[in-house]
């Protein structure tokens, strides 16, 4: 069933695991990560950025998420990932999503508040809840979420902790040396402010970037309070490399095609929930 994700990210920081957040573009990519829950009995946030919306409607990924969802045994979360328009969010909102993630990482520290206080007043009236993120991430190899542009800036625990107050945000996504994409060399993830900023917090944290970050510092950042991870570019890389070489092989229907790329995402998908619970 649908549901937002207060209650199974709360559940997963206080047993120091984490929910995984895997992008979709599509019914292939959806269904894909909903097996996966299934097998995984685990519940799951499904996550849809705006650059998606070429692909399909807020009103059609509700509508697929809703009736795929009742299929599904576990627990989803339909969530609005990076979003930095407002209006945006609030289409979201009215379309059922069931939570949103407001991306003001590059306002000012008192406009990304301001802002992220607003999103959260109409949000949480409508039972919704809310990311948002201070710092930022740099981008890396095959990102599809930022830009050349964007530079790394580390979330200060202080900031956290007064925008957290300021703003009643449900999860607070931070910066610690991940990126968007892929490394491009060896990562230096720094958890010495990650474990300063859950001891001034006390509440679900999150991580974007989780493609390609070694599991020692995945279990690592979980047990410092990171209960919600983002996957995205694996999930698309491994699903195309795989389809490459299928097509590589035969000539498949594309129907055929379709239920191999399910599988594909769902195999990413299963990996990664299995190292967020352990």
């Amino acid at each position: 069933m649908l549901t937002n994700f207060n209650s199974m990210l709360q559940t997963a920081y206080e047993q120091k695991k984490a929910i995984g957040s895997f992008n979709f573009y599509n019914y292939e990519t959806l269904k894909g990560i909903l097996r996966a829950a299934g097998q995984m009995d685990t519940p799951v946030i499904v996550s849809f950025g705006k650059k998606y919306l070429s692909n399909m409607s807020f009103d059609e990924v509700k509508a697929i998420t809703a009736a795929s969802a009742a299929l599904c045994r576990t627990d989803v979360c339909l969530h609005l990932d990076h979003c930095d328009k407002m209006d945006i969010i609030y289409q979201a909102i009215r379309a059922g999503f069931t939570s949103v993630m407001y991306d003001g990482s590059a306002l000012p520290f008192e406009e990304n508040a301001a802002n992220t206080q607003k999103i959260c007043e109409i949000a949480h009236a409508c039972g919704v809840s809310v990311e948002a993120e201070l710092g930022s991430l740099a981008a890396g190899e095959a990102s599809h979420e930022g830009s050349a542009d964007d530079v790394e800036v580390y979330t200060s625990p202080d900031a956290a902790k007064e925008f957290v107050e300021r703003t009643g945000v449900d999860a607070l996504a931070v910066s610690i040396g991940t990126v968007h994409g892929l490394y491009k060399g060896t990562p230096n993830i720094r958890t010495d402010i990650l474990r300063a900023i859950n001891e001034k917090l006390h509440m679900p944290l999150v991580l974007h970037g989780g493609s390609g970050t070694p599991e020692a510092k995945v279990k690592e950042c979980i047990s410092n309070g990171i209960a919600k991870i983002n996957v995205n570019t694996e999930i698309s890389d491994y699903t195309v490399q795989h389809t490459r070489e299928l097509l590589e092989k035969e000539n498949p229907h594309l129907s055929v095609a379709a239920l191999n790329q399910i599988q594909y995402v769902s195999e990413v998908v299963r990996k990664y929930m299995g190292i967020f619970a352990n």
